[in-house]
């Protein structure tokens, strides 16, 4: 089994607040910096994404993915990878927990592998810096109130 990389931030916001940020996907390149393009493909029963495209540009990556979602819940969403030019498979979660006084805990994992040879310690890395931008992103977006 692969190992995954994973980090948490605490969010001064209810988890379905961060939940509606981590949902809306059309929002994303307004705060995830690597994401340019998003577009949902598919939805569910409950109008959530099951499928969404994603156009990448994270310096010396740069890609077109799909990616399929599964909802667990009201606080857990996580993805694999359907398509991709780049990466071999991406694994990752979103897991909201609530952390009292009305913020919430955001757990991130995140399992890659590119199509490129890379060093492991090289891969971790890389997925640290992605989730560790993701989650700051996501703190400042949520925590301003923007929807």
């Amino acid at each position: 089994m692969a190992e995954h990389t994973s980090s948490s931030i605490t969010i001064e916001a209810a988890p379905a607040d961060v939940m509606g940020v981590i949902a809306d996907f059309a929002r994303y390149p307004d705060w995830t910096g690597e994401v340019k393009e998003a577009e949902v493909l598919a939805t569910d029963a409950a109008g959530r994404a099951e499928q969404v495209r994603l156009v990448m540009d994270a310096g010396a990556i740069k890609d077109d993915q799909v990616l399929a979602y599964t909802w667990t819940g009201e606080n857990e969403v996580s993805w694999t990878l359907v398509k991709s030019q780049m990466l071999r498979s991406l694994d990752g979660a979103y897991i909201l927990k609530a952390a009292g006084g009305g913020a919430t805990e955001v757990v991130y994992q995140l399992t890659v592998d590119v199509k490129i040879p890379m060093l492991g310690m090289i891969k971790r890395k890389a997925e640290k810096v992605i989730i560790d931008r993701a989650l700051a992103g996501l703190k400042k977006r949520v925590e301003s109130g923007e929807k």
